[in-house]
């Protein structure tokens, strides 16, 4: 054998060790599975975690931040370890990677997935498309079209303040909308536009909200008292607009698409979305054709 074909040899054994010992020993995860879809990091957030309720051995999703999440589930009494990490490939397409592992038989899983269809890829396999099944059908339920920058209305309007998490938001908006409007009904107060709220603070790390759920109104000089009633003149701020068409359950997916619409324009906004509703889901109906206007204030320079 000439030098030559020795120093390949080596050079060859050596990146083969090399490989080996990353694989088998520094290599932080044991499977990873890829897949893109038609829609934005905050809704695949979302409804990651509302998935994650559902799911029998499962615990509460660990957000490092709003593209970044953990997730631990106990299956066969073995925890499997779920780092999902979400990238945008364009304003309306993400790309998703799921790095899995266990760490009682992570060296067992890499070195068996060398050789075998695994267990442990069958499962990982079953439990990723059970979410991509869920979230496909969940996107079939709702439409969300940026407009573009817009100005919100403004009125005067009596209104409740909520705290709450984010996706309780629906359930509070119908908890307050008989008693919001029958009070105002019982004083002969005439409604003046669509139901809507302001959102007051909005902490995506933990999902948590706190917004104004109003009713635009006439004003005039003898409004119902009410330790829970407040009025105010809300006004009209430049914002970026978006359609929402959907239960109003999951109307924040409107908000995730203006941030990214907003971070594409390099836009400085107020995370702090307004939301005007034109159906009330007490009559039912095709939820595709329920519509909100979602706007999200646009920072003034």
């Amino acid at each position: 054998m000439s030098k030559i074909a020795k120093k390949i040899v080596v050079i060859g054994g050596l990146l083969i060790a090399g490989f080996l010992i990353w694989y088998l020993f520094l290599k932080p995860y044991d499977y990873l599975v890829t897949f893109k879809v038609n829609t934005t990091a905050g809704t695949i957030n979302q409804s990651l975690k509302q998935w994650n309720l559902g799911l029998e051995g499962s615990n509460t999703v660990q957000q490092e931040n709003l593209n970044s999440l953990i997730q631990k589930i106990n299956i066969n009494d073995t925890v499997y370890l779920y780092n999902w990490r979400i990238s945008s490939v364009n304003d309306s397409v993400s790309k998703v990677k799921v790095y899995v592992s266990t760490k009682e038989n992570s060296f067992q899983n890499k070195v068996s997935i060398l050789f075998f269809n695994t267990d442990f890829e069958k499962v990982t396999r079953k439990t990723i498309t059970d979410f991509m099944d869920r979230l496909n059908a969940h996107l079939k339920e709702i439409k969300v079209s940026v407009v573009g920058e817009s100005t919100t209305p403004s009125t005067y309007c009596a209104y409740v303040s909520i705290k709450d998490l984010q996706r309780n938001k629906a359930k509070g908006m119908m908890r307050n909308y008989s008693f919001l409007s029958s009070i105002l009904a019982n004083e002969g107060i005439k409604i003046n536009g669509t139901p809507f709220i302001e959102v007051t603070n909005w902490n995506i790390e933990n999902d948590s909200i706190a917004y104004n759920f109003c009713f635009p109104i006439i004003k005039s000089d003898s409004l119902p008292e009410h330790k829970n009633l407040k009025y105010k003149q809300y006004n009209g701020v430049k914002a970026i607009k978006a359609i929402y068409n959907g239960n109003y359950i999951t109307s924040d997916r409107a908000w995730y698409a203006l941030l990214e619409e907003a971070k594409q324009q390099e836009m400085e906004i107020h995370k702090t979305p307004v939301e005007f509703f034109y159906n009330n889901p007490n009559y039912g109906g095709n939820e595709l054709s329920w519509k909100a206007e979602i706007f999200m204030p646009v920072k003034l320079k």
